[in-house]
C-alpha cells in the first residue's frame, strides 16, 4: 500500500468532520431565534431537525453498506455537495415549516455520507492500536465545530440575520469540497469469495445481542443530541435570558464533550477492553450530571450549564465507544463500515424521538420533568450496556 503522511490524513478527515457538523448542527444552534423571526412553534420548528435526524438515521444504513462496496471518497464528496446545496436552499424556505422540513430532511440524508466511510478509511490507513487516537483526534472536529457555531452564530445572527448562518455553513462547505478531492486518497474495496462471504455472513457479524446494545445506543442518541438541540432554549427559558445569551451557552458544550472524549478512550486504553462496559460506565457520569442539573434548574445558572454540559459530554464519550471504537473489532469480517452504519442510524432514532420528545415534553410539562426523564433514560441505559458488554463479547466475530 502507498505510504501516506499519517498526520495529514488525520486532520483532514478531522476538517471533514468539522464541515460536515458545521452544516448539521447550525440549525439547532439558531432555532430559539427563528422561533422569534418567524413566529413559527417550538414543535413546528423543530420538525426539520427531527426529520434530518430520521434520514440520517436511515441514510447511516445504506452508506454503511455502500462504503464496503464502492469508494469512500465519493461518498464523502457527494454527501458534501448535497449538504451545501440544502444549508444554501433554506434561508429562502422560512415561509413553509414544512418546506424547511423536506430540505432538511434532504440535508439529514446526505451528512449519512460522512461517517461510515470516514471510519472505513481510518480503519484502512491506521493500526487498531493507532486507529483509537486516530479516531479521537478526527471526532474532535465536531466538538470545534459545534464551539464555532455556538460561538460566532449570535454575531452572524446580529449582522447578517439567522439567515446568515446558513450561508457561511455552505460557504465552509464550498472549502472544504474542494479540498477533499484535492488531497483525499481513495481504497478499494476488497472483492471476497463466495466461502469468505458465507463465513462472514450478515448473520454472525449481527447476533442478537448487537441489537440489545444498539438498544443502549438509541438512549444516547436521545440523550447526546435532544439535549444539545435544545440547551439554548432550557438556558434561556429556565433563567429569563436571551435567545443569544442562550445559544452561546451551547458553545460550552464541546469544551466538555472533547474533555469527556479524553476520559472516555483513557477509560478505555486502561480500566476496560470492551468498549461496551466503558459506555455502560460512561452513562453512570451522565447520571449523577442529569441530577445536578435537576437540583440546580432555575436556582444558579453556572452549575446548571456545567451540569447539561457534563451530561452532553458523557453521551458524546458513551457514542464514542459504541460508534467508533465498537466497529473496529469487525475489521475482519469487511463489514467496518456496514456496522459503523448501522450503530450510527439507531444513534439517530434515539435523536428523531427525542428532539420532538423534548418539545413535546416542555411544552406540557415543562423543563424540569424533562430533566427527570433524562435522568431514567440515562439510569435504563447504563444497566442495559453493563448487562449486556460480556455476552456482546463472547458473541463477537473470530
Amino acid at each position: 500500500m502507498k505510504t501516506y503522511n499519517r498526520n495529514a490524513l488525520i486532520l483532514l478527515f478531522s476538517v471533514t468532520y468539522f464541515v460536515s457538523y458545521l452544516t448539521r448542527i447550525n440549525y439547532g444552534a439558531v432555532i430559539s431565534e427563528m422561533e422569534s423571526a418567524t413566529g413559527f412553534t417550538k414543535q413546528l420548528l423543530s420538525m426539520a431537525v427531527t426529520g434530518s435526524f430520521i434520514t440520517y438515521g436511515a441514510g447511516q444504513v445504506i452508506t454503511g453498506i455502500l462504503g464496503d462496496k464502492i469508494s469512500p471518497k465519493k461518498l464523502v464528496r457527494l454527501g458534501l455537495i448535497t449538504t451545501v446545496a440544502m444549508n444554501f436552499i433554506l434561508p429562502f424556505c422560512s415561509f413553509s415549516p414544512w418546506v424547511m422540513t423536506a430540505v432538511w430532511s434532504v440535508n439529514g440524508f446526505a451528512q449519512a455520507f460522512m461517517w461510515p466511510p470516514i471510519v472505513k478509511l481510518l480503519l484502512s490507513f491506521f493500526a487498531k492500536a493507532r486507529y483509537t487516537k486516530a479516531v479521537l483526534r478526527v471526532t474532535w472536529g465536531s466538538s470545534i465545530a459545534t464551539i464555532v457555531t455556538y460561538l460566532f452564530a449570535p454575531f452572524i445572527i446580529i449582522l447578517f440575520g439567522w439567515k446568515g448562518v446558513f450561508f457561511f455553513s455552505a460557504s465552509c462547505g464550498v472549502i472544504m469540497i474542494v479540498l477533499w478531492q484535492a488531497f483525499c486518497p481513495d481504497i478499494r474495496p476488497v472483492k471476497k469469495t463466495v466461502a469468505q462471504t458465507t463465513q462472514q455472513s450478515n448473520l454472525k457479524v449481527f447476533a442478537p445481542i448487537f441489537f440489545i446494545v444498539c438498544m443502549a445506543v438509541v438512549i444516547c442518541g436521545m440523550l447526546r443530541d435532544g439535549v444539545a438541540t435544545w440547551t439554548p432554549s432550557l438556558i434561556s427559558e429556565s433563567f429569563n435570558l436571551g435567545n443569544k445569551v442562550g445559544i452561546l451557552s451551547g458553545a460550552v458544550l464541546p469544551i466538555f464533550s472533547m474533555l469527556c472524549y479524553e476520559i472516555a478512550l483513557t477509560l478505555y486504553r486502561k480500566k476496560f477492553t470492551n468498549p461496551v462496559a466503558c459506555g455502560g460506565i460512561i452513562f453512570i457520569i451522565g447520571v449523577a450530571s442529569a441530577l445536578v442539573l435537576w437540583v440546580s434548574l432555575g436556582r444558579i445558572p453556572l452549575i446548571s450549564v456545567i451540569a447539561i454540559s457534563l451530561l452532553n459530554g458523557a453521551m458524546h464519550g458513551a457514542n464514542l465507544m459504541f460508534t467508533s471504537i465498537v466497529p473496529s473489532f469487525y475489521t475482519n469480517t469487511g463489514k467496518v463500515s456496514t456496522v459503523s452504519g448501522v450503530l450510527n442510524s439507531f444513534v439517530y432514532i434515539g435523536s428523531a424521538i427525542s428532539t420532538y420528545g423534548i418539545a413535546l415534553l416542555t411544552d406540557n410539562f415543562g423543563w424540569t420533568v424533562t430533566v427527570i426523564v433524562w435522568i431514567g433514560l440515562a439510569v435504563a441505559a447504563s444497566a442495559i450496556a453493563l448487562t449486556s458488554a460480556n455476552a456482546w463479547k463472547k458473541k463477537l466475530p473470530q
